[in-house]
């Protein structure tokens, strides 16, 4: 699925590459030989697996920046000449959302706009991913799981920002990118976890950060259901399809889902009661009281498309990949050396079944 000898000595450009997803992304493309350059804007935690894990060492390029100033990113992108871009930087909370709705939508559909357009101005470029999510979808509260061609929308003002950053690509695909023979696809993935992620109000980051305080953890939305994966699972995804944008072009370049298998998408109480368990006897949770803003609840992906074109499947389950996360988060407890061991777990789950 993951070619090293594609990927040495090509020239990617990712944006928001300090982040929990794109400092993972930075360390497995470093060990495949590619020369990666990075935009984004500082680390916004602290601790965080950018510097937990010295992404920065093996970069060509880090350059601190916003997608929304494009004289930056213009010349940000200029100076990196890449072959691909791959655009991970976004405003990517639920809650936040709420807090700073114009803050969710200019930085997830104005910053995707900036992007694409640096990237149209930029000579060589090839190939283009835009990682957006599987919040972009109308929800339905369905049953089943969602397919790329179903209606884009969105009830929270993330949600609704994704679905929007989603026409972006369609509209700069058609209207200008396919002519200059760049190829442009987007990835929906579902709820990643793994080590090195201290964003608040994610779920697996606030649960340990309780359980290591000895209090209990409060949930908001215990029988949501999601599509639980580790993060390197949708990382091997992007990996894949972005080669194939490279090599053929048109027929990759649309959307794509990156999910768990069926029965992986569980319920928020089922991830906490896997980390209390693993955890010890002091780990408690409550559901937290009163009206919760609103958030989709039931929320799966339909993914036989990269199945069956693709070939890619997913590799660890979700209780799997759930003790890769507390596995990871234990060495960084223990002082360990991150950046190494976060390349073991690279190498773990690429020899995976």
């Amino acid at each position: 699925m993951v070619n090293p000898s594609f990927w040495a000595g090509k020239r990617v450009f990712i944006t928001g590459h300090t982040g929990f997803k794109g400092s993972w992304l930075c360390l497995w493309l470093t060990t495949l030989g590619a020369r990666v350059s990075g935009y984004a804007l500082a680390p916004s935690t602290h601790p965080n697996l950018f510097e937990a894990a010295a992404v920065a060492q093996g970069l060509t390029q880090h350059t601190l920046g916003d997608i929304r100033d494009p004289a930056a990113l213009r010349a940000a992108l200029a100076q990196a000449q890449p072959d691909i871009v791959l655009h991970l930087a976004a405003q990517p909370l639920v809650p936040r959302s709420y807090e700073d709705p114009l803050e969710t939508w200019s930085t997830n559909v104005m910053g995707t706009a900036q992007v694409l357009e640096a990237v149209r101005q930029q000579a060589g470029v090839r190939a283009v991913l835009v990682v957006s999510s599987d919040k972009c979808y109308e929800n339905r509260e369905w049953a089943w799981g969602y397919r790329e061609s179903d209606p884009m929308g969105g009830h929270d003002p993330y949600s609704a920002s994704k679905g929007a950053t989603e026409l972006v690509v369609a509209s700069y695909r058609r209207s200008f990118l396919a002519a200059q023979g760049i190829a442009l696809g987007s990835a929906r993935a579902g709820n990643v976890i793994g080590g090195g992620d201290w964003t608040p109000t994610r779920l697996v980051p606030d649960v340990l950060a309780a359980f290591a305080a000895g209090r209990p953890v409060t949930l908001r939305q215990p029988g949501a259901i999601r599509p639980w994966q580790h993060v390197l699972e949708p990382l091997r995804g992007y990996l894949a399809l972005a080669q194939k944008l490279y090599e053929e072009g048109a027929p990759w370049a649309e959307g794509w889902n990156f999910g768990p298998q069926p029965s992986d998408a569980r319920t928020v109480a089922w991830v906490v009661a896997q980390l209390a368990q693993a955890w010890g006897p002091d780990a408690a949770w409550a559901v937290e009281p009163g009206v919760q803003a609103h958030e989709a609840h039931t929320l799966k992906l339909d993914c036989s498309q990269a199945h069956s074109r693709l070939g890619w499947q997913p590799r660890w389950s979700a209780a799997t990949a759930l003790q890769h996360t507390l596995s990871w988060y234990r060495a960084w407890q223990a002082g360990a050396d991150m950046r190494q061991h976060s390349l073991a777990q690279i190498t773990e789950f690429e020899s995976a079944a």
